[in-house]
């Protein structure tokens, strides 16, 4: 009997080990077959010209004021969101990540709107990354046709008509939002996918004064910018101290020993905003918790990271835990692996976790440069 087990636990060995090497040779082709949408793509039609006046059309607005995810607080939190048409504070347009992911047959390139799945997990995310921003005023974040996590994967002409698509509603929710907030200051904020269209919205409005001059702060987390070769195209600059508003915060956080060459290779590839090549050229990284362009801090200056491991308890705010360092290569060193979940990606990359592992440091940053806003 011994013996058969441990030919049984031997043979168990000798599998994983195979199905480890079939992921480093092909681990890459093996993820496109699968999360690639396998079927042509086929533009989804406009949205009414007034589909954003409807609150269902919003994950997020200050009119929604039961099960709105973004007023949610951890524990631990005690300054509670700033209520709706407050004095001094901001109205915040934020765009919440890809949460749409399927697999084979289930996949289309653009999540519909009655994807149930989908829109809980952006909820979950709006819970989790743009409640950060709810004391320094009212959130609105709108659901949008998204694009299929596979078009990331994937260098085929569906891939960038799927985020066309999805932009093309999320720039009708943001002249909805400004329609709504006419005068005022205002924060835009978005992570990963929501992350590329915020970008795109600044590159197409970076002309525009009467808007960027209401900026008083833009967070584009979770994606790669170019220091050279976008920013002069947005409109504003990188912020380069806490204290500063009217500028761009971004970075995109590994623990160490980290692997950004997916990242990086995909940055070097695509096209910048002012045609100038992205290689050669710094992505932009700001240090979360001293606000600063580059440098770096140790954990005991971190104000809180979200803690939800358990889910028999309230999430709560752990300070004092993850470090944070702007590599030379332009991502975001976290120090050691942190146990912070189950969906840290290859390459120690804790994509998933950027606001997370920071949530109170950009409470205390969007706090402050709003302040430093409405100063001037």
């Amino acid at each position: 009997m011994a013996r058969k087990f441990l030919y049984v636990v031997t043979g168990l060995i000798v599998l994983v080990i195979a199905a480890l090497l079939a992921y480093r040779l092909w681990g890459m082709q093996l993820i496109r077959a699968v999360m690639v949408p396998r079927e042509a793509f086929a533009q989804i039609p406009p949205l009414p010209a007034n589909a954003y006046d409807d609150p269902k059309m919003w994950i997020a607005r200050p009119d929604i004021v039961k099960d709105n995810p973004a007023l949610w607080t951890p524990e631990g939190v005690k300054d509670v969101p700033a209520p709706a048409k407050a004095p001094e504070k901001a109205a915040i347009f934020f765009i919440h990540p890809t949460s749409y992911i399927t697999t084979l047959g289930d996949a289309h390139w653009n999540m519909r709107l009655d994807d149930q799945e989908a829109l809980a997990t952006a909820r979950r995310f709006v819970q989790s990354q743009a409640s950060a921003f709810n004391a320094a005023g009212s959130i609105w974040a709108p659901r949008y046709r998204q694009a299929n996590y596979g078009a990331f994967l994937t260098d085929k002409p569906a891939a960038e008509q799927s985020l066309a698509a999805a932009y093309r509603d999320v720039a009708q929710a943001f002249a909805a939002f400004l329609k709504a907030n006419p005068q005022g200051p205002l924060i835009l904020a978005a992570h990963s996918q929501g992350t590329r269209h915020l970008l795109q919205l600044l590159r197409e409005r970076a002309a525009d004064k009467s808007l960027t001059d209401r900026i008083a702060a833009v967070y584009a987390v979770g994606w790669p910018i170019s220091v050279e070769a976008d920013l002069p195209a947005l409109g504003l600059p990188a912020c380069a101290r806490r204290d500063q508003a009217h500028c761009i915060v971004s970075w995109q956080s590994y623990a160490e020993p980290a692997d950004p060459s997916a990242v990086i290779e995909s940055f070097e590839r695509k096209p910048s905003f002012t045609g100038r090549p992205h290689k050669g050229t710094h992505m932009l990284c700001t240090n979360p918790i001293t606000g600063a362009f580059n440098g770096s801090a140790p954990a005991s200056a971190n104000r809180g990271t979200l803690d939800a491991r358990d889910a028999d308890k309230p999430t709560r705010i752990v300070p004092g835990i993850v470090p944070a360092r702007c590599d030379t290569s332009g991502v975001l060193m976290i120090g050691e692996p942190v146990d912070m979940g189950p969906f840290t990606l290859p390459g120690n990359n804790y994509h998933v976790y950027d606001y997370a592992l920071f949530w109170a440091d950009v409470r205390e940053d969007a706090r402050q440069r709003l302040a430093a806003f409405l100063k001037k």
